[in-house]
């Protein structure tokens, strides 16, 4: 903590004092700090590995391009042989996760649309602007690239059909066509948006001022569609998954779509967004599939053992499988992917866990 605070310090310009622990994992720590104004300011400090470097070049970066826009909190100052980011401190407030996880279907509601327009607009707010973010990338990280959801999501594509092999699936015929058809869309992707990379719903805070985007571990530019998947399915790659209502659900990706073709007005064509949501989708499946299906074929456990309302592993294995099986039927697309679904569900029939319910603020009292 010491070698942190004074890292950060001296990136800064002044003392720091009386850090305070806020959230901590193996890819990060978290802490507020006091300045020498009698404020409070937050520290984020990264292992010094490979991965710590990519994390703190996009984070950095990301909120460097981001600092103007008031999407986030600004970027006071970096470390790079330290790998530690100095950014303002947003005070205390709920997450969307604190709101969903919540008792109020009105507020609920609220938020999930108030968040989907903030996704959109953050998009708006960087358009353009691709080769700036890999000029600052390239200054802060020394070198050191930015992760990208693409490259990591068209490396599963390659296991999958081996991981399902190995797990005792028959691989359907096909399945590497409907593959290479989901990496064509994604790679190269014409709708490309600025994203701090993890959208899930307690990446963020719900301020006075409207929401407000924090973890930037991956943030960089990706296919918009990959963002719009954390809408419709919902919430791609977290922990804190259930449903939501139909009607809220639509009504979100439609105000995250309003906002997202002001700078990519051909996502407004249904021919393009729809395939191309579905296949998102099914890239976003894959990774979970390919990230879970071991662990909880071992045995079921939380999503997230510090949270009561949390999903199991099994739960949203089998809520993925049989969304995206249900939409790529119902399209007549992606006709092996779905069949690997289908047999997906199955084969852990006898996991016999509950179906996925809807968030705890929608759910009504017997």
């Amino acid at each position: 903590m010491d070698e942190v605070l004074a890292a950060a310090a001296a990136a800064l310009g002044e003392r720091l004092s009386g850090p305070v622990v806020l959230a901590g994992s193996g890819r990060s720590r978290v802490v507020r700090a006091h300045d020498s104004s009698g404020g409070t300011v937050i520290v984020k400090s990264y292992p010094l590995t490979e991965a710590g470097a990519r994390s703190f070049a996009a984070e950095a970066s990301g909120l460097a391009l981001t600092s103007a826009a008031g999407v986030g909190p600004r970027l006071l100052a970096a470390n790079p042989d330290a790998a530690v980011v100095v950014m303002t401190d947003l005070g205390d407030a709920p997450s969307l996760a604190d709101v969903l996880l919540g008792e109020s279907a009105g507020a609920a509601e609220a938020a999930v649309l108030d968040w989907a327009r903030a996704c959109g607009r953050l998009a708006v707010a960087t358009a353009g602007r691709e080769g700036e973010l890999a000029s600052l990338r390239a200054g802060l990280s020394l070198g050191a690239g930015g992760g990208r959801h693409e490259t990591r999501l068209l490396k599963a594509f390659g296991t999958l059909p081996a991981r399902a092999a190995a797990a005792g699936l028959a691989v359907p015929g096909g399945l590497g066509a409907d593959l290479a058809e989901l990496a064509a869309v994604l790679e190269p992707c014409p709708h490309r948006v600025f994203s701090p990379g993890d959208l899930c719903p307690d990446n963020n805070l719900l301020t006075p001022s409207g929401f407000r985007f924090i973890d930037y571990e991956v943030a960089g530019f990706h296919c918009a569609l990959l963002d719009a998947a954390y809408v419709r399915m919902p919430f791609s790659t977290c922990w804190c998954v259930f449903r939501l209502p139909a009607t809220l659900a639509a009504a979100a990706e439609a105000a995250y779509r309003s906002e997202v073709t002001r700078v990519h007005p051909a996502l407004a064509a249904d021919d393009v967004w729809q395939p191309g949501l579905r296949r998102a989708m099914a890239a976003w499946t894959i990774d979970v599939t390919l990230w879970l299906f071991d662990r909880a074929r071992a045995g079921d456990r939380s999503m997230n053992d510090e949270v009561a309302a949390a999903p199991t592993a099994r739960q949203l294995l089998r809520y993925r499988w049989r969304v995206l099986a249900d939409e790529v039927e119902a399209a007549g697309e992606l006709p092996a992917l779905g069949q690997l679904m289908r047999r997906l569900l199955a084969a852990t029939r006898a996991w016999d866990v509950p179906d996925l319910p809807v968030y705890p603020a929608f759910r009504r009292p017997a």
